[in-house]
């Protein structure tokens, strides 16, 4: 679940963008090549930054594949790579079939409300032999109860970020840091419904998805109360909001905080813990029905697991893998640290039993509409 800066890696997206993905009966997803001047082409939609891109002598992961693509099957292949700030931006573009994606990497929940909408593809596991490496925990989710549209590519929990040269060591711990009214004006919030509900719904210990419309009012009564003390909604700005100081405390990803951490200024001091209870999520890579060229997808995924790529994304992204091969290599371990690790995985073995308790489901359609009205109070207000 990056949420960094959404940049266009590979600019000059090709006319397949152009087929649209709203529904499953698009004739798209067939083996057939998309392809200009003998060159096939694959799109990738992704978060922002959350690939190693060959930034700053990094592993390039697109030109590996490329080349690796070509070296193995003597063929040439673009990746048209583009990204996006959050799981609901995905979903408007893709259902509204403006544009056509062949991998798309959203987040459980939204994965799961793709898949009753019929807008993903079953995968060929035959094309992902690297899937055996996926940890069983990581299986049979109840966004993907029978394992068909996934393949499960990084995965984390949601924290607090604060300034220790500006907030008390004593203050910071639960949710209610975000709520204490001697860091007024210097409190980010989530931009986005679920992630800011949640931080509310959390610390009143209401069930993150509930259908109780009374539980949402309360939780949006609290998200009201919080707004004098906010700073800003913020996604991608919060990562120069707390590296310079601007900003106190704000909530995010754990793999977030490390970025955030390398990049502070001086006289900042980046700190992070987890509220309990809190957010599990697991974002997961899988095939839209608008795919233009489905084996190729499959192929790609597939060396997204291989390990020079794994490891690299994993250590470019500070996020945690379910992917053994990647927390099991020694190299990675050491690479990262102890302490970054303990950040990371803290009590692996109890995470597919917090994810189940925590994660955000798929909410039926009338309380999603609710929520999104609440969401637009508070943010209007």
């Amino acid at each position: 679940m990056k949420k960094t800066i959404a940049t266009l890696l590979c600019a000059g997206l090709s006319a397949a963008l152009l087929a649209g993905c709203g529904s499953s009966d698009s004739s798209a997803g067939a083996a057939s090549s998309s392809s200009s001047g003998g060159t096939l082409t694959l799109n990738v939609y992704n978060w922002g930054e959350y690939i190693s891109d060959g930034s700053e002598d990094s592993y390039d992961t697109v030109r590996e594949f490329e080349n690796w693509y070509q070296e193995t099957y003597g063929q040439k292949v673009r990746v048209n790579y583009d990204t996006y700030a959050s799981n609901e931006d995905m979903y408007a573009k893709l259902s509204a079939g403006a544009v056509s994606y062949d991998v798309v990497i959203p987040s459980d929940y939204m994965i799961a409300r793709m898949a009753s909408e019929g807008m993903l593809l079953p995968l060929d596991f035959g094309n992902i032999p690297n899937y055996a490496g996926i940890d069983d925990s990581f299986r049979g989710l109840f966004y993907d109860p029978d394992n068909l549209y996934t393949v499960p590519y990084a995965y984390g929990i949601v924290g607090v970020i604060y300034d220790a040269n500006q907030v008390d060591e004593a203050d910071a711990h639960g949710w209610e840091l975000m709520w204490n009214e001697k860091y007024a004006g210097r409190t980010l919030q989530f931009n986005n419904p679920r992630d800011a509900f949640g931080t509310a719904m959390f610390k009143l210990g209401i069930d993150v998805n509930t259908t109780d419309k009374a539980e949402w009012d309360r939780a949006k009564d609290a998200l009201m109360e919080q707004r004098p003390l906010r700073y800003g909604l913020v996604m991608d700005e919060i990562f120069n909001m707390m590296e310079s100081g601007e900003a106190a405390i704000g909530p995010y990803y754990a793999g977030d905080y490390f970025t955030m951490a390398d990049a502070q200024a001086e006289g900042v001091d980046l700190r992070f813990y987890y509220p309990e209870p809190t957010n599990y999520y697991i974002d997961a890579m899988c095939i839209p029905t608008c795919c233009q060229n489905k084996e190729l997808a499959e192929i790609f995924i597939n060396f997204m697991l291989s390990r020079d790529a794994a490891v690299a994304n994993a250590e470019y992204t500070y996020y945690a893998s379910p992917n053994r091969t990647v927390y099991t290599d020694p190299e990675y371990l050491d690479d990262l640290g102890e302490d970054t690790i303990a950040i990371l995985y803290p009590g692996m073995e109890s995470f597919q039993e917090n994810f189940n308790r925590y994660a955000f489901r798929n909410l039926d359609a009338e309380t999603l509409d609710y929520l999104n009205t609440l969401w637009e109070n508070v943010k209007i207000n």
